[in-house]
């Protein structure tokens, strides 16, 4: 058990939990607060969206002991606010609602994006509600609700509000050695809000975090090639970003450093992680270093990754080659990132790109869907079939693959 202090629509609390357990578990089963809703639990609804120190998260996917020192507010704690009282009207009025198990989460959702974006247009709407599902209303109540509040706003000259002012886990807070001190002694820290398409400065990343904290990732694979003709390979920091699912180069490589994205589709929504990459080679021992930092700014999202590589020659016309992968998720994915799952999808994904790496030094052509989301969810649910289909193999002795 784990004692941690946080404040909930106004009110502090101080509780005695178990490590795992999630923020909507706490919310509904300790505080009695049940207008927070679950749904899904892997944070791909949005049926348990709450605030966490003035930005929308996931509770289903939060710990509740991460939120030390942080304010929540949930549904219940906005009665009063007035955005919300315009969005309830709002959503009444253009029947925004049916069966309601969404609704609390989408009201939260539509707040910030009243709040965040008053000239929002309707396709944008739509973009910043894609991550709360409804099966009833088809959205066009929904989103005519959220242009009445706008349109209501906009006449009487309301600005828009920046929501984060305080460190919180959704994507502002790293690992640091403040995170054990009390709430009151924790240094509070500006946040440095970046404007769209901005980059960190690469060198501001601190690496000694994803080397303490991170989770590592061991992979091997063959390939049926010489490893000077692989080491090469590996060269050309576009040509392997085209064999990693997902990932693009969005600026040509200079002096062994680029910037790029990496698209990570989970449900309905498309995370885009915008960063830099750094690549140290030593061509004696055929071992590489790659540090990568990305930014997803639609969920708040951090990514740092530092992999590793080694090219060893296993014959005249065969290498095999070994990567060892440290990385970071912090703020709103963070809970993807310590899944049990993970090294089976990182399996997965090495095999994609072992292929993609023999097709291209045969001189085949795997551009096609160049840059398209990773479906994480999809390579989830493959690696979970194949832990139940090789647990009913030894159970069985039988082969279950058909």
């Amino acid at each position: 058990m784990k004692t941690f202090e946080i404040t909930i629509n106004g009110d502090a609390v101080q509780a005695e939990v178990e490590p795992r357990m999630h923020l909507a578990d706490f919310l509904r089963g300790e505080k009695f607060l049940t207008g927070t809703h679950i749904g899904c639990e892997h944070g791909v609804c949005g049926a348990c969206t709450v605030l966490i120190d003035g930005c929308p998260a996931r509770s289903c996917i939060t710990f509740a002991v991460a939120c030390e020192g942080s304010k929540v507010s949930t549904i219940e704690g906005l009665r009063d606010d007035p955005v919300m009282a315009e969005l309830r009207e709002a959503f009444s009025a253009h029947h925004a609602l049916q069966c309601g198990y969404c609704t609390p989460g989408m009201l939260i959702s539509c707040r910030d994006i009243v709040l965040r974006l008053p000239d929002a247009d309707e396709k944008r709407i739509r973009l910043e509600l894609s991550g709360n599902l409804c099966r009833c209303t088809g959205y066009v109540g929904i989103v005519a609700a959220v242009k009445e509040v706008l349109a209501k706003r906009r006449g009487s000259g309301s600005q828009a509000l920046v929501l984060r002012n305080e460190l919180g886990p959704v994507g502002a807070r790293a690992p640091s050695a403040h995170r054990s001190e009390p709430a009151a002694r924790r240094p509070k820290r500006p946040v440095q809000v970046s404007a769209p398409g901005q980059q960190e400065t690469f060198d501001a990343e601190r690496w000694q975090v994803v080397e303490s904290d991170g989770v590592e990732l061991n992979q091997t694979f063959g390939v049926g090639y010489s490893s000077e003709k692989v080491w090469d390979f590996f060269k050309d920091l576009d040509q392997v970003a085209r064999c990693m699912p997902g990932a693009r180069l969005t600026k040509p490589p200079v002096n062994d450093r680029a910037e790029g994205e990496v698209k990570v589709k989970v449900g309905p929504i498309v995370n885009a992680f915008d960063g830099a990459l750094d690549v140290k080679r030593d061509n004696q021992r055929l071992v590489g270093t790659v540090r990568g930092a990305g930014r997803d700014a639609r969920s708040g999202s951090n990514a740092r990754a530092i992999i590793t590589y080694y090219v060893k020659s296993t014959g005249n016309d065969s290498s095999q080659v070994d990567i060892s992968v440290k990385f970071l998720l912090t703020g709103a994915l963070a809970q993807f990132g310590r899944s049990g799952l993970v090294k089976d999808v990182a399996d997965h994904l090495t095999a994609l790109f072992a292929g993609n790496l023999e097709a291209t030094l045969s001189g085949k052509t795997i551009n096609e869907g160049a840059g398209a989301p990773l479906d994480a969810a999809s390579l989830a649910r493959t690696a979970l079939w194949n832990r139940i289909r090789n647990f009913f193999s030894k159970l069985t002795g039988k082969d279950t693959k058909r």
